[in-house]
């Protein structure tokens, strides 16, 4: 029987409702678990150090692909096996994060979709402007170290550039964890923020309930980068639909499990590049813009 490897980020109870969408996906693309696959959990709670290990005792398991959210599970997974295939829900800037070569040529074992991560990040702040056009001060929220050194510093880059440009002063807040929260928002309201950017993350967007809470406390517009914040609550995002971009990660997992790992590759590929042109001229991205490395060490 099949066996796949789940690397999951924060508890299971955060991430019920993305396991919920992968499972039935899965489910209409005819696997089962427990019935034609077998689905293998591991999660960190939480904690980035736990990935690698976790990521290593699913390999040594010999699962036939390997499952994860985001980069920080990606990267620990690079690190386990360069053979299994690997799908990644939803990617930041997988070549600046050293997860394919090139978005061209991505080479690898790595497959999956990208959020264009450094690249949206202006068109947000522009937004929040424009809904709140007497902003003098906007507030960042970011988790510090949780992409590569390079894409962190091109989100803030390009924030900073953006900001210069609509006359906004910037107040970064990090937090590495929930419990960073409510110092954080305290520190916005002693600096008289205006409204609030978030960045993307795994953490911030499993945690995107109690942020859109504080948010509304500390009366705060905000702008997100993820639609699910906007159900739960939150003014207005600019972006990916998370749980979306799960399900598709089920279609590569089926694929790849059918032996269609070079066709993976190329449709993944194929994805980013169109949504990067749809991007260019229409607004908004799609839900699942797709980057794509051969699986099994397949290229183009």
């Amino acid at each position: 029987m099949p066996r796949v490897g789940y690397l999951g980020y924060s508890a299971p109870a955060l991430e019920r409702n993305l396991l919920g969408a992968f499972r039935q996906a899965l489910r209409d693309l005819g696997y089962v678990d427990g019935q034609n696959i077998e689905i293998e959990y591991r999660s960190a709670e939480g904690k980035l150090e736990r990935l690698p290990a976790l990521a290593a005792e699913l390999v040594s398991l010999k699962v036939n692909v390997l499952v994860t959210l985001a980069t920080p599970g990606a990267l620990a997974a690079r690190q386990a096996t360069n053979t299994v295939p690997v799908v990644v829900a939803s990617m930041a800037d997988p070549a600046r994060d050293g997860l394919v070569a090139s978005l061209a040529r991505p080479g690898g074992n790595i497959t999956g979709s990208t959020f264009l991560g450094p690249e949206l990040i202006p068109k947000r702040l522009a937004l929040l402007k424009e809904i709140v056009p007497g902003a003098s001060r906007v507030a960042v929220l970011w988790h510090p170290g949780v992409y590569s050194e390079r894409t962190m510093g091109d989100m803030v880059k390009e924030t900073e550039t953006a900001a210069q440009r609509l006359a906004l002063r910037l107040q970064f807040v990090g937090a590495a964890g929930a419990s960073d929260f409510d110092r954080g928002f305290a520190a916005m309201s002693s600096d008289r923020a205006d409204a609030l950017l978030v960045f993307p993350s795994p953490m911030l967007y499993l945690e995107h309930r109690r942020i859109v809470d504080l948010a509304a406390k500390h009366r705060l517009p905000t702008v997100y980068p993820w639609r699910e914040a906007v159900d739960a609550g939150g003014l207005c995002a600019y972006g990916t639909n998370i749980v979306e971009q799960m399900r598709h990660a089920a279609g590569y997992v089926a694929k790849i499990l059918k032996g269609e790992t070079r066709r993976v590759a190329r449709r993944a590929a194929d994805e980013v590049r169109a949504a990067r042109q749809r991007e260019g001229r229409e607004g908004p991205p799609p839900h699942n813009p797709g980057l794509g490395a051969g699986a099994s060490g397949s290229d183009h």
